[in-house]
């Protein structure tokens, strides 16, 4: 009966078939991305016990969070707080854009990696192919290295353990032992290394200051005892830094290393979020997808309720139940919810491959007890809400009023219900579409923002190896290559990393206020940076050697004179670091950070000894001939070492390589679910058209025109679209207004965006539903007067 039911309307059963199986693979595959998401960091064997230590402080009225802390303070904690059991230091270099070289005789190698004290891998349980966790880093020269490394420069994985290789890191050679060999990271680490370096290396070379309370730079970690009262303990170390710092401004809290993942985002000093607002937001976009597919259904089976209100009456008639009913439609709806989800897992299984390369993601489909649940949960949900309101709709007609031919005509009852889900339907496609075209366009803006300099064809490559010692020639070789316009030197890339990289708070100045915190970014530079940048002079001059020495003067940029309320910057003497410096210039603001974040206050200094960073400025169009005879000097001057580049306007997008992904698959999302709510439409277009055969061909014989028809036909989805417009965009406008906020530059919400998005709903619908209302009424009338 069920399959006689629908094979006898199979447009009505393609349509359904088509939107729940669309439906439930887009959820699928949001399940699988949440689900990766919400266990990012889990894996590790003390996760329970296992936090971050963050500071918190107060600077020019805001309070800030800073992940940076102390070196001393892990080892502090572990010796004078009971709770802590042990407490780690890390140092990861890719928070702050930065990479070491690792070479042998023969080979080198530059990556990401960190400093870490012995004990790190007890905290984290990162997998190792050779050595022992707690025997790795024990040595102070020991280092373990990626099987990628080990592989490079070794052959493998056995034959690297033992090995003496070099590491170098701003320009100073060290000496280190592989003691061990990491297995491959997991997926969903958000930690990313290739190499661990006992971070008494570090102390004893270029991390000589992090031995100082004053200075911050380092990770700390701890793992508490279990039981213990996280609230009341965060209130015992609030002021702990005052023990070894009396003038410090920060304080201390923890937090849960797994919670920073979706959990970092912060508002003056309070949690506001983070990448847990994707989370929402796309188990929002499957709730809705997969409502949208039931809507489908429910509309169609309600829509097509005439075409059974016989079979209903016959069955009650001959003795059938309304339960017996309600049973039948239930299990066509399960039956067919079933049929879709096993088309779904197809799908996604096809498409998993597609999904892993947008989201950047690993995801691999396991069948685990959650996996199961969630499959029987989806099945059952979908069902019920599909099936539900048809099945309970259907089954509550008399069987004599039926047999009579009383209810042949529809309720306004249910008209209402049908048009209320169709205007859910429209709502939620234009808030999709509002939602598509304001990411698009922040990430145009972050793409075309004038950032105060040129990005493009602007190289950046580390300054190291024999080329710490002949830079100013290398750079006059450089700079008569053809295609190469300018170069020069800084002390970190431009592009700064988490928090901006190094910054001070001991700047005074004439008139500072004595309660004044400003954390100030400083970078050393060479002469012809700025202008290799592209970066505008406000007022002064830049660095140059034709007023000679320059070491005891400061360019500064417009953030910083507003903060220090100068008046007539030039020449006003500062003071950093105990030692007094002029200013000589300022330039125009301009982003080292991304767009989330303001630009802070900046200090120059000329101090080319500290640089660490080459920059060049290519000549457009010029990059494939100029690069090989960069390369090739690089290699002339510094024999053995690795020519590694990269284009600063790829850095630059990196940065925003979350809110790209997300633009993305909300694309995808959005034009999938506008997709389904189109089935629907058509589904009903052609049931509304069928119904009204009749009256089509008496209004056609009365005069009507074709264009009256199809107005009269598609009038009413275009009411609907109306009324959704009037739920939808203030709805959009709140959820856009506040994920933009999350930028402290961006684009703003005009009306037309609006109107663009009910263009865009407007025209879907007319396509959609025209194609069946123009056959309608194309129809002669008398064949249509004819039909019984």
């Amino acid at each position: 009966m069920m399959l006689r039911n629908l094979q006898r309307h199979k447009g009505a059963f393609a349509i359904n078939l088509m939107s729940l199986s669309t439906g439930i693979t887009c959820v699928l595959l949001i399940y699988l991305w949440i689900n990766d998401e919400l266990h990012f960091d889990k894996f590790h064997a003390n996760d329970a016990t296992l936090y971050q230590v963050i500071e918190k402080s107060t600077e020019n009225g805001q309070v800030r969070m800073h992940e940076s802390t102390q070196g001393p303070l892990a080892a502090a904690m572990e010796k004078d707080l009971p709770e802590v059991t042990t407490a780690a230091t890390v140092l990861p270099l890719a928070n702050f854009n930065i990479t070491a070289t690792i070479k042998t005789a023969e080979k080198s190698i530059k990556n990401y990696g960190l400093f870490a004290t012995s004990n790190f891998f007890h905290i984290f349980s990162f997998k190792l192919l050779a050595g022992q966790p707690q025997q790795v880093l024990a040595n102070e020269n020991g280092m373990v290295v990626s099987a990628e490394i080990a592989r490079s420069l070794f052959g493998s994985v056995e034959n690297a353990m033992g090995k003496s290789v070099q590491w170098e890191m701003f320009g100073q050679p060290n000496s280190a032992v592989i003691t061990g060999v990491l297995d491959k990271l997991p997926a969903n680490n958000s930690m990313p290394f290739d190499f661990v370096i006992n971070y008494a290396s570090l102390l004893k070379g270029v991390g000589q200051n992090f031995k100082e309370w004053y200075n911050e730079g380092p990770h700390t970690y701890v793992q508490l005892r279990p039981g213990t009262d996280l609230k009341k303990f965060n209130a015992k170390i609030k002021d702990y830094l005052k023990r070894y710092s009396r003038g410090t401004l920060f304080s201390l809290q923890v937090r849960p290393y797994s919670s920073a993942y979706l959990y970092g985002h912060y508002e003056n000093g309070v949690q506001s979020g983070g990448r847990i607002e994707y989370v929402h937001l796309f188990s929002l976009v499957a709730i809705f997808i997969l409502i949208i597919a039931c809507i489908n259904f429910m509309n169609l089976s309600t829509a097509r309720a005439s075409r059974r209100l016989k079979e209903v009456g016959i069955k009650k008639a001959v003795g059938a139940t309304r339960t017996t009913l309600v049973a039948q439609f239930m299990g066509e709806a399960l039956f067919l919810t079933v049929l879709s989800l096993l088309i779904a897992i197809g799908l996604a299984a096809i498409f998993l491959p597609i999904f892993n390369q947008i989201t950047g993601k690993q995801i691999t489909v396991q069948l685990t007890a959650s996996l199961v649940a969630w499959i029987l949960a989806t099945t059952l949900f979908t069902s019920l809400l599909a099936g539900s309101y048809p099945a309970f709709y259907l089954s509550g007609f008399h069987a004599v009023e039926v047999l009579k031919g009383k209810l042949m005509h529809r309720s306004w009852g249910e008209l209402l219900a049908r048009k209320g889900l169709v205007v859910f339907q429209f709502i939620v496609s234009l808030v999709l579409i509002i939602a598509v075209m304001v990411i698009y366009r922040q990430l145009a803006f972050v793409q075309s923002k004038n950032l105060g300099y040129d990005k493009a064809h602007l190289i950046q490559f580390d300054r190291e190896g024999a080329l710490m010692q002949s830079t100013p020639a290398f750079l006059t070789a450089l700079k008569k290559i053809p295609g190469v316009i300018n170069a020069s030197c800084i002390e970190e890339s431009v592009v700064a990393g988490v928090g901006g990289g190094s910054s001070t708070y001991d700047v005074s100045w004439p008139g500072k206020p004595n309660q004044a915190n400003i954390d100030f970014v400083t970078r050393s530079l060479d002469i012809g940076l700025l202008e290799t940048m592209g970066v505008q002079m406000k007022e002064g001059r830049t660095f140059s050697d034709q007023f000679g020495s320059d070491s005891a003067k400061v360019i500064i940029n417009e953030t910083a004179i507003k903060i220090m309320g100068l008046r007539n910057p030039l020449g006003t003497p500062i003071r950093m670091w105990g030692k007094t410096s002029t200013i000589v210039g300022v330039v125009k603001d301009f982003h080292i950070t991304s767009l989330h974040e303001a630009i802070q206050p900046m200090i120059f200094r000329y101090n080319p000894k500290t640089t660490a960073v080459v920059m060049v400025r290519l000549a457009t169009g010029q990059e494939s001939q100029a690069l090989p005879a960069i390369a090739a000097l690089y290699k002339q001057y510094n024999p053995g070492y690795v020519f590694s580049y990269h284009f600063l306007d790829e850095n630059y997008q990196a940065q925003y390589i979350s809110e790209q992904r997300i633009s993305l698959l909300s694309r995808y999302f959005a034009g999938l679910a506008i997709l389904i709510s189109c089935l629907g439409l058509f589904g009903l277009a052609t049931f509304n058209a069928e119904v009204r055969t009749k009256e089509i061909g008496v209004r056609k014989a009365l005069g009507a025109s074709v264009s009256n028809v199809i107005l009269l036909l598609i009038k009413d989805f275009l009411k609907l679209a109306l009324i959704a417009m009037l739920v939808a965009f203030p709805l959009a406008w709140w959820a856009m207004h506040s994920w933009l906020n999350k930028f402290v530059y961006h684009i703003a919400i005009g009306p037309n965006l609006f109107i663009l998005a009910a263009f865009t709903i407007v025209v879907i619908t007319l396509l959609t539903v025209s194609y069946q209302s123009a056959k309608a009424a194309l129809i002669n009338p008398s064949r249509s007067l004819n039909e019984q």
